[in-house]
């Protein structure tokens, strides 16, 4: 089996999680999830728990909400699917940290691990720059950096997939 990449994009709430979920199980491979939230309130924990109960329970899960390449790079292999959920919370993750070097290390580290990644990689990202210009210093900042990893994202990818309600439309690559 060659090795795919396979970028979703899509709004809050729009399939982008269970499309990702059965992508991943369409593969038969073993599959790794990547988990990059944290449960820092209620709304958030029960956010997780409903992700939880989506997934098989054979599922290996990896909490990682700032080394994404370092965890990547442990579990890829051959024969197995990772699947990455999700890249904006993750990026959120590490603009809070208020650490600029942090940031520029670990999307760099996230872009030149992905190109040598075995098996199957699945990311999932909110794509949050089709509508108005938020307020707000780190909400514009937040945007802009999802924009610019996203365009890098889709170059590396051999699939970018939009959805939206729960429809998947493709991009760039093979059909889903």
């Amino acid at each position: 089996m060659l090795a795919t990449k396979t970028l979703i994009l899509g709004g809050v709430r729009s399939g982008k999680s269970r499309l990702a979920e059965r992508l991943a199980r369409d593969t038969s491979l073993p599959v790794i999830y990547v988990a990059t939230a944290t449960a820092d309130d209620d709304e958030m924990r029960q956010r997780i728990e409903q992700h939880r109960q989506h997934r098989p329970a054979q599922w290996l899960i990896v909490e990682e909400p700032i080394q994404l390449a370092n965890a990547i790079k442990t579990h890829a292999a051959p024969n197995h699917c990772i699947l990455v959920d999700c890249l904006t919370l993750w990026l959120t993750n590490l603009l809070v940290t208020d650490d600029l070097a942090l940031l520029e290390k670990e999307l760099a580290a996230l872009l030149h691990a992905l190109p040598n990644v075995p098996g199957q990689l699945i990311l999932v990202s909110n794509e949050t720059n089709m509508g108005i210009t938020p307020l707000g210093e780190l909400s514009r900042r937040y945007c802009d950096e999802a924009g610019r990893l996203h365009q890098q994202l889709a170059q590396l990818c051999d699939r970018v997939v939009l959805t939206i309600a729960g429809l998947p439309h493709v991009l760039k690559g093979e059909s889903v």
